[in-house]
């Protein structure tokens, strides 16, 4: 059997660290080619002690010695700094670059890995939210080149396409489990502490992304990469909630019927498939029992609590450029919030300015949107939202 050799970015986050889980336990043949991590320097060398890469990145070097120290596997060569994982990216013996990065820094690596023709098993939303359009170019331009999602909602969506077409496509459907705050009110939501934002009912999450499905911003995100992976107008895509998180995306086709992907809140099982697919592999996974009574509701999403989704879709009908302000401007809002600097409330209100404030008459390219995020991450900083008094 051939083995795959495989580079994750991002490999101590919890998307990293679960595919390194797949790879020690599972049945498919991996040869782990290169790991990154942004300062967790500690659990980065225990995974190149245990997989023997080729290749680490330690993007803050301000414990290279203390890396070094710890390291027994001297085949493996150590790089410091952001750049290197666009090498990691484009390297010519990888197969699949799983993309786990958190945020703006995934977009390029994501461009070059495409760029050289790679299969990008995409953890890093950002990437498409960015720049939808650039990559969906890439993947026309270059035949070589896949793009395979790992977020569970477009894992979903994905496993329900095979053997259809995109023109039986009516309307596609995510679910979203409201987070921890659906049944709150406006005026509860005024005193959300950031240690309740961290406690989601259902999924285990790095903390930017946990604050992101309270706002319910995930969602918007998530529609924003449907439309580009799927090639379908923002009408014929919608969210519900479903707070049992048992379906992660339904797909209603022109005759009226429809098909839903359902499992047991694990992302394990959208990792491994963006890894193996189309195949299949076996997965040591909770299973669900179809012998057991279970509840499985919905309800329509409510955008006046959870105005974030209603940004997210706007800035999809604006300018080319609107989403990544969108995205730079709730990145830098959910850091503040975690901070404690500005409310729960204010992360909208961060948003909503930057995209009435921020726009680009440029042609769409990664020099444009480096520089409409640097632009928006700046104004977004220094806002002082509407509940911050001097």
């Amino acid at each position: 059997m051939n083995l795959t050799n495989l580079t994750i970015l991002g490999s101590t986050g919890s998307i990293g660290s679960q595919a390194l889980d797949i790879i020690r336990e599972g049945e498919e043949r991996f040869d782990v080619r290169a790991l990154s991590a942004h300062s967790s320097w500690k659990k980065l060398a225990d995974q190149i002690n245990e997989f023997s890469p080729r290749y680490a990145v330690l993007v803050d070097d301000r414990h290279k010695v203390e890396l070094e120290d710890r390291i027994k596997d001297d085949r493996c060569e150590v790089l410091y700094g952001q750049h290197h994982l666009e090498s990691l990216a484009e390297d010519a013996d990888t197969d699949c670059v799983l993309n786990s990065l958190v945020g703006f820094s995934g977009f390029i690596p994501t461009v070059k890995a495409l760029q050289a023709g790679h299969r990008v098993a995409l953890a890093n939303k950002e990437s498409l939210v960015v720049g939808g359009a650039l990559i969906t170019k890439l993947l026309d331009e270059n035949e070589q080149a896949e793009l395979i999602p790992v977020d569970s909602e477009h894992s979903a969506m994905l496993q329900c396409l095979v053997g259809e077409s995109r023109e039986s496509i009516e309307k596609i459907v995510i679910t979203a489990s409201g987070g921890p705050f659906w049944e709150w009110s406006r005026e509860q939501m005024q005193k959300i502490t950031v240690e309740e934002a961290l406690d989601h009912p259902n999924w285990s999450m790095g903390a930017k992304i946990t604050v992101d499905s309270a706002t319910m911003m995930n969602k918007g995100l998530e529609i924003i990469e449907t439309y580009w992976l799927f090639g379908l107008p923002l009408s014929k895509i919608e969210a519900v909630v479903h707070p049992q998180s048992i379906i992660h995306s339904i797909v209603t086709f022109t005759d009226g019927s429809s098909k839903a992907q359902l499992g047991p809140p694990n992302m394990k099982v959208p990792i491994q498939y963006a890894l193996t697919y189309p195949k299949r592999s076996y997965l040591q996974a909770d299973r669900l029992d179809w012998a057991v009574s279970q509840q499985m509701t919905f309800e329509p999403v409510d955008y006046e609590r959870f105005p974030c989704l209603g940004l997210a879709r706007e800035a999809l009908q604006r300018e080319e450029h609107a989403p990544a302000v969108l995205n730079a401007a709730n990145e830098v809002a959910v850091y503040r919030f975690l901070n404690e600097e500005i409310g729960y409330v204010d992360i909208p209100d961060v948003v909503e300015s930057s995209l009435d404030k921020i726009a680009c008459k440029d042609n769409m390219s990664v020099e444009s949107l480096r520089s409409i995020d640097e632009e928006t991450r700046a104004f977004a900083r220094e806002l002082r939202p509407k509940s911050v008094h001097s």
